[in-house]
């Protein structure tokens, strides 16, 4: 069994397992550990970033980036092209956009992740390089961690 240390106050948190968490507990653990790295590593604050592929008609959001800058870095968490969108260079396009903001931001590079049936040879053409890899992640494919450094 378990034994969690003494807490200070009389409060003892419920621990609760789920599948439908809340955008408000999501923000709690945010706020508490961006705290947390913000004390111990001035600079380390998470700043949103993001590139919105908008539809001319409406405004309506049809893909784009989504990212985050902290500690010098830009994380890319998503990007999303519509498939009848490719291969015009959105892409090439969006990445060069968050990229110039990143450097504005002063970061040194960018990271993400992508898996095997993704788009890693597109980020390499880019100048991004493997750094990592989970192997059959998922089972018959891998998921690969990609940096560009800018020095």
């Amino acid at each position: 069994m378990l034994e969690l240390p003494m807490l200070e106050s009389t409060m003892i948190p419920k621990i609760e397992l789920t599948d439908k968490p809340t955008t408000e507990a999501r923000d709690a653990i945010i706020r508490g550990l961006g705290a947390f790295n913000e004390a111990a590593v001035p600079g380390m604050a998470s700043r949103p970033l993001a590139v919105v592929l908008s539809d001319p008609e409406t405004g309506a959001p049809m893909g784009g980036l989504w990212g985050r800058t902290a500690g010098t870095w830009l994380f890319v968490e998503l990007l999303f092209i519509p498939e009848e969108m490719r291969r015009n260079g959105l892409g090439r396009k969006m990445m060069a956009t968050a990229e110039e903001e990143a450097r504005a931001r002063a970061c040194r590079g960018v990271w993400l992740d992508t898996f095997s049936f993704q788009a890693r040879g597109f980020y390499e053409k880019l100048g991004y390089s493997v750094f990592g890899a989970i192997e059959n992640f998922p089972p018959g494919h891998a998921r690969y961690f990609l940096k560009k450094d800018f020095a």
